[in-house]
C-alpha cells in the first residue's frame, strides 16, 4: 500500500499545535536587538536549525562577513535586499545579526558560511528598523534618551549616551548629519549597519510636512553611503521592497519607490558600490517552506511515490496538461514532494501576484494552518499534499484568504459554492443553514467516498485567487492534474467536475472562461433566484398541461387527473380504453413498496357519485407517478418557467449577450428534458387482470415502463404505455391478432350456447380475463375465425353464416345478431338445417360381421384398429412462460380441458424445489422419476433409479439434495433426470382461472427452466 504523508513527514511543533503565529514567522529586528524576540528567532542555534541556506542568505552572508572580518572580496560594502512584500528580507538581517554576534557558538552556521570568514573580533552593530521608530513622539533608547530619527538611533546603538550627544541636535531638528560625523561614531571599528523598512518611517513622517523628512532622508543616505566607502570593515545592508523596474506593490509601495528614487538619484555613490541580494529566490521557494514546517520529510520515500503518480499521469495524459507527458510534471512532484506542484503554482504564482500576500511569510502563515487542520483529519488519499488539502471550511484558512488578502468580495462564492464556515452553519433563527454545494454534492453523490467536488471548488478558489484577471483561474486538464493522485478514481474526478460546473452560482459562465469564481452571481444563481418567485399555480398549471399533452393520443382515451369515480364514465361506445392520469399530487406510486391508492381503487370499483357497482372495469388503464421523480419534473418546469422570465423584460436589458444566448439555448433543451423527466416519472401502469399484483384486493396486475429510449422521442407517452401493453397481451390494436375462439367461448356466456354479438362485445370491456380492443377490428376477427374454424354459427335475421358458407359482407355488433356454438346449434337445429322425414324407409344395407369373442384375458377386439392417440402439446423456457406458452397452445387448438401436465426441469436444484411446490397442489395425482448420476474425481460413482408417488418421493428428495450439493462442491460429474408428471381426473379446465393459478404456484420455483408437455383431456 502506498504510504501517505502522515507515515513520512513530521510538521513542526508549532504547526501541529497550530501555533504558527505572526510571531513565530515576522521577523521584528528590533526585538532580536533588544532580546525580546521569541526564542525561534532570539536564539540564533534555533533560528539557523529552522533557516534554509537559500544561495541567496549564503551570499549575503559571505559578502558581508567577508568585508568585516577584512577578508576583502569582490563586492563593495553596500548591500540591497530586494524582494517582494514578505519575502524574507528582515529575517536575512536577523541571520546577520546572529552571524556577528555568536557566530561561532552555532554549530551549524557552516551550512550557510565558511566559518573562518566569522569575526574573531567584536563587531559594532547599529540597526534602525523603521517599523519600530517613533518620528513624532520618538522611541525611547534609555530612561532619558528619545530617539526621532535613523541617525538618532544609529548614534545611539554605536556610541551610546555619548553617541547620541554627538548628534542630538540633528535628531531633534530631523535635520541629516554629515559623513564625517558619523564617521565619529564609527571610530574605525569593524562595523554592521543595517536599515530596514525605510518606507515604514517614511510614510510615518508624512504629517510633519514642515520637517522635510523626505529630503533629509536622501541626505543621510549620501552621508552614510560615503561613510561606508571610505571606511574599512564597514558594510550597509538596507532593505527595499521593490522589483527589479524599481514598482512595488505593498501597502507602503509609494514610500518604497521614493526611496528607491534617493537611491537613484545617489546613483554617483550608490550605483558604484552597491549590491543588489535576493535572500530567497523562486526556486528556492518550496526548500525554506519545508524547512520551515517540517521536522522530518523521509525524502528516501519519495520515489516510490513519485513514480505512482507518473503511472497515473502516463495513464490518463490524453486529459492532463502537456508536461504530464513530457516528464515535466515528474521532475517537479520530485523536486516539490510532499507538495504537489499545483500547490506550489498556486503559491508561488497566483497568491503571490496579489499586493497583500506576504511572499514566504505568506506562505508558511497558509500552510501552517493548513498542515495542523490536515494532521488532524489525515485523509487517507495524502499521498501528496495537494492544492484540495487545504480545507477552506477551517476559519484560519478562510481568514487568511478573505481578511488578510482583504478579499471579502470572495466571501459569497466560498459560502454559497465551496464550504459553509462554522459560523454560516446555522441562520439568525438557530435552525440549520446550507453546507455549500460542493459539500451538499459531496453529500448527495459521494457519500463513503473522498469528498470529490469539495476537492474541485477548493482547487478552482485558489486558482481564481490571482492578479490581474486574465491570470485567474485554471482550465480542465491543470483541474485534472490537480486533483488526481493514486487514491481517487479518475471518473470520479470528471463526475464531480461536471456536477459542479453545472450547479455552482459563482463560476464564471462566459464563454472560453477557465474554471474560476466571480464575485458575483452566474446564471445559474440568477435562475434559482427567478425559480424561487416561480408561482405555484403557474407552477401546476404548466406541469399538467404538458403532463395532459404527452399522454393524449389517438389509441387510447385520456382522462387526465380525475377527482374520483363521478369523472370517469362506465359507457363504451367510443370504443377505445381509458387511460385514467392520475395527478402527482393525489396519488403516486412508491418505487420500493407497490401500494394501490385509494383513489384508484375507488375508480375501478365505482362509477357516478353514488357509489354503484362499475361494469366497464376491462376498459380502465392507470397511469401513475413514481413518487421519487416527482420533484424532478417540478423543478425543471419551474426552471423553465424561470428562463421564459428572463427572457423578457427587464432582464433582456440587465443581462449581458452572452448570458442572453444561454438562455435561449437552454430553453430549447429543457423542452426534450422536460417531457424525458415527465415520462420517466408516469411509468407506473395498473390495467385490469384476473392475475392480480401480489398485495392487491382487485383484479389489477402491475407493470412499469422500462424504455431507456423515452428521452429519445420524448413527448410521446402513449405508445410506450401501447408497446407495453402489446407485449403483455393485454391490448390489441386493429392489426393483432385475437384470441383463439374456444379459448373466448369457454372465458364468456357464450359457453352457454348463445349470446349477442353486442353482449359479447360487452364482455371485453367488462372481464379483465379478456384483453382490451381498440375498436372492432380485432373482434370482427376472432367471429370471422370462430366461424371458419367451425366454433361459431352467426345468425342475423334469417341470415345465417357457418364453416362452409360464404362470409356474409359485413358483421353487426347488435341485440339482433347472435353467435351460437356449434354443439348448440347442432342441437338447436339452427345449423345445420334437420334432414325433412323420408317417406319410405331405405331397406338395410348389409354390416360388417359379428366379432369374434375374446380369446384370452384380454379386451381389445382382434383385428380392430387402436384407438386415436392422444394429442400432445409441449414448449421449452423458463417455467412461468413454458406452462403460458403451453395452455396457449392448448387452448388455440380448441381443447377444453387437460388430462395430465408432465415437468422435465433441467437443472438439479429447480427440480428438487419444484417437486415440493408440486406436491402441494390440491387436484391432481402426482408422480415422480428421477435418474441420478454422480461420478467423482477417482474410482467413485453413485447411481440412483427412483419412480414413485409423494409420500415416497420426499424421503428420496431429502437425501438427493445434500449429495448433490457436495457433488457440486468437490467438481464432480452429475447426470440428472427428472419428471414430475400431474394427472388430473377430472381434467384441468382451460377456460376458467385454473391454469392461471397452476402456474403462479409452480412459478415460486424462481425461473427455473424446463419441458412442459401436456394432453388433452376428454375428446381432443
Amino acid at each position: 500500500m502506498l504510504p501517505t504523508v502522515f507515515d513520512l513527514c513530521t510538521p513542526r511543533a508549532d504547526v501541529l499545535e497550530g501555533k504558527l503565529e505572526d510571531t513565530r514567522l515576522a521577523a521584528d529586528l528590533a526585538q532580536v536587538l533588544n532580546g525580546r524576540a521569541p526564542p525561534v528567532y532570539a536564539d540564533p542555534a534555533l533560528f539557523f536549525a529552522n533557516t534554509y541556506p537559500t544561495r541567496g542568505l549564503a551570499d549575503l552572508l559571505r559578502a558581508v562577513l567577508q568585508v568585516v572580518s577584512g577578508a576583502g572580496g569582490e563586492t563593495g560594502a553596500v548591500f540591497r535586499l530586494h524582494t517582494h512584500f514578505g519575502g524574507g528580507k528582515t529575517h536575512a538581517l536577523v541571520a546577520l545579526v546572529h552571524a556577528v554576534r555568536a557566530g561561532r557558538s552555532v554549530t551549524t552556521l557552516g551550512d550557510f558560511v565558511d566559518p573562518t570568514l566569522l569575526p574573531r573580533e567584536p563587531v559594532a552593530l547599529a540597526a534602525f528598523d523603521g517599523e519600530n521608530a517613533d518620528p513624532v513622539n520618538g522611541r525611547r533608547l534609555a530612561p532619558d534618551v528619545l530617539a526621532f530619527t535613523p541617525w538618532g538611533e544609529l548614534a545611539f546603538q554605536l556610541a551610546g549616551r555619548e553617541g547620541f550627544a554627538r548628534v542630538a541636535e540633528s535628531d531633534r531638528l530631523r535635520v541629516a548629519p554629515g559623513a564625517d560625523t558619523l564617521r565619529e561614531l564609527v571610530a574605525g571599528r569593524p562595523t554592521l549597519l543595517l536599515l530596514d523598512e525605510l518606507a515604514i518611517w517614511l510614510r510615518k513622517t508624512k504629517p510633519l510636512a514642515s520637517s522635510g523628512a523626505g529630503e533629509q532622508l536622501a541626505a543621510f543616505l549620501s552621508a552614510l553611503l560615503k561613510l561606508v566607502a571610505t571606511t574599512p570593515r564597514c558594510a550597509l545592508v538596507f532593505t527595499l521592497a521593490v522589483g527589479k523596474d524599481l514598482a512595488a506593490a505593498d501597502a507602503y509601495a509609494a514610500e518604497h519607490e521614493e526611496v528607491a528614487r534617493v537611491m537613484e538619484e545617489l546613483a554617483s555613490i550608490a550605483a558604484r558600490n552597491a549590491t543588489i541580494l535576493n535572500p530567497t529566490r523562486e526556486e528556492e521557494t518550496v526548500a525554506v517552506l519545508k524547512r520551515r514546517l517540517f521536522e522530518r520529510i523521509d525524502e528516501a520515500a519519495g520515489p516510490p511515490i513519485v513514480g505512482a503518480y507518473g503511472e497515473l499521469w502516463k495513464r490518463f495524459a490524453d486529459h492532463l496538461p502537456p508536461a504530464c507527458r513530457s516528464g515535466e510534471a515528474v521532475e517537479a512532484l520530485r523536486a516539490s514532494w510532499p507538495f504537489h506542484p499545483d500547490l506550489v503554482a498556486v503559491l508561488t504564482e497566483k497568491l503571490a501576484s496579489l499586493s497583500k500576500f506576504q511572499r514566504i511569510r505568506g506562505m508558511l502563515r497558509l500552510l501552517g494552518r493548513a498542515l495542523h487542520r490536515l494532521w488532524r483529519e489525515r485523509p487517507k488519499d495524502a499521498h501528496a499534499i495537494h492544492t484540495h488539502h487545504l480545507d477552506l471550511g477551517f476559519q484560519p484558512i478562510r481568514d487568511e484568504l478573505t481578511i488578510r488578502l482583504e478579499r471579502p468580495d470572495m466571501v459569497p462564492p466560498l459560502v454559497g459554492d465551496v464550504a459553509a464556515g462554522e459560523e454560516q452553519r446555522t441562520t439568525t433563527e438557530g435552525k440549520p443553514a446550507g453546507l455549500g454545494l460542493a459539500r451538499e454534492l459531496d453529500r448527495r453523490t459521494f457519500a463513503g467516498m473522498p469528498p470529490y467536488a469539495s476537492y474541485v471548488a477548493r482547487t478552482i478558489f485558489f486558482h481564481s485567487l490571482a492578479y490581474p484577471d486574465d491570470r485567474a483561474g485554471i482550465a480542465a486538464p491543470e483541474l485534472r492534474f490537480a486533483l488526481l493522485s493514486p487514491a481517487l478514481e479518475f471518473e470520479f474526478v470528471e463526475q464531480a467536475r461536471k456536477l459542479f460546473a453545472a450547479e455552482s452560482s459563482f463560476l464564471d459562465d462566459r464563454p472560453g472562461a477557465p474554471y474560476r469564481f466571480r464575485t458575483e452571481p452566474n446564471l445559474t444563481q440568477i435562475l434559482r433566484r427567478e425559480e424561487a418567485r416561480v408561482d405555484a399555480g403557474e407552477l401546476r398549471d404548466r406541469l399538467n398541461a404538458r403532463i395532459r399533452e404527452i399522454f393524449d393520443g389517438r389509441t387510447l382515451e385520456l382522462v387526465p387527473f380525475p377527482a374520483g369515480p363521478f369523472d370517469v364514465q362506465d359507457e363504451t361506445s367510443g370504443k377505445r380504453p381509458r387511460l385514467v392520469l392520475i395527478g402527482h399530487e393525489a396519488a403516486t406510486v412508491d418505487r420500493l413498496r407497490l401500494e394501490v391508492p385509494e383513489l384508484v381503487l375507488k375508480i375501478f370499483r365505482e362509477r357516478g357519485s353514488t357509489g354503484e357497482f362499475r361494469r366497464a372495469r376491462n376498459h380502465l388503464l392507470f397511469l401513475l407517478a413514481e413518487e421519487q421523480e416527482v420533484e424532478t419534473m417540478r423543478k425543471l418546469v419551474r426552471r423553465k418557467l424561470a428562463l421564459e422570465a428572463l427572457a423578457r423584460p427587464p432582464w433582456t436589458q440587465q443581462l449581458p449577450e452572452y448570458q442572453r444566448k444561454q438562455i435561449d439555448e437552454t430553453k430549447q433543451k429543457f423542452e426534450a428534458e422536460i417531457a424525458a423527466a415527465i415520462q420517466k416519472a408516469y411509468r407506473h401502469i395498473l390495467y385490469p387482470s384476473r392475475v392480480r399484483a401480489e398485495g392487491i384486493e382487485e383484479d389489477l396486475a402491475h407493470s412499469v415502463l422500462e424504455h431507456p429510449a423515452a428521452a429519445a422521442k420524448p413527448g410521446d407517452g402513449q405508445r410506450m404505455i401501447v408497446e407495453r401493453l402489446r407485449e403483455l397481451g393485454k391490448l390489441r390494436l386493429a392489426e393483432d391478432e385475437p384470441d383463439s375462439p374456444a379459448y373466448v367461448r369457454d372465458r364468456t356466456p357464450l359457453k352457454k350456447g348463445s349470446i349477442t354479438t353486442a353482449a359479447l362485445r360487452k364482455e371485453f370491456t367488462d372481464d379483465p380475463a379478456l384483453p382490451m380492443l381498440v375498436g372492432d377490428d380485432v373482434f370482427f376477427k376472432l367471429v370471422r375465425r370462430g366461424v371458419e374454424q367451425g366454433e361459431f354459427v352467426y345468425r342475423r335475421g334469417d341470415l345465417i353464416w357457418a364453416k362452409g358458407l360464404p362470409a356474409p359482407g359485413s358483421i353487426a355488433i347488435d341485440e339482433e345478431s347472435e353467435l351460437f356454438t356449434a354443439a348448440y346449434a347442432r342441437d338447436k337445429g339452427i345449423w345445420p338445417r334437420p334432414e325433412p322425414e323420408p317417406t319410405e324407409p331405405p331397406p338395410p344395407s348389409p354390416g360388417p360381421p359379428p366379432p369374434a369373442p375374446p380369446t384370452g384375458g384380454g379386451s381389445a377386439v382382434p383385428g380392430a384398429p387402436p384407438p386415436p392417440a392422444r394429442a400432445v402439446v409441449e414448449a421449452e423456457a423458463p417455467l412461468r412462460e413454458a406452462l403460458a406458452r403451453v395452455f396457449e397452445q392448448a387452448r388455440g387448438r380448441g381443447w377444453r380441458s387437460l388430462a395430465w401436465l408432465e415437468l422435465r426441469p433441467f437443472d438439479p436444484a429447480d427440480a428438487l424445489t419444484l417437486a415440493g411446490l408440486a406436491g402441494l397442489l390440491p387436484g391432481a395425482r402426482k408422480r415422480y422419476e428421477y435418474e441420478v448420476g454422480i461420478e467423482r474425481p477417482g474410482p467413485s460413482c453413485f447411481e440412483l433409479r427412483f419412480s414413485g408417488p409423494p409420500e415416497e418421493e420426499k424421503p428420496v428428495r431429502d437425501f438427493l439434495r445434500p449429495q448433490l450439493e457436495a457433488a457440486r462442491a468437490a467438481g464432480a460429474t452429475i447426470a440428472f433426470d427428472a419428471t414430475i408428471r400431474l394427472d388430473f381426473d377430472n381434467g384441468l379446465a382451460l377456460s376458467g382461472d385454473a391454469p392461471e393459478q397452476l402456474r403462479e404456484r409452480l412459478a415460486k420455483a424462481g425461473a427455473a427452466a424446463a419441458q412442459v408437455r401436456a394432453s388433452a383431456g376428454g375428446e381432443p
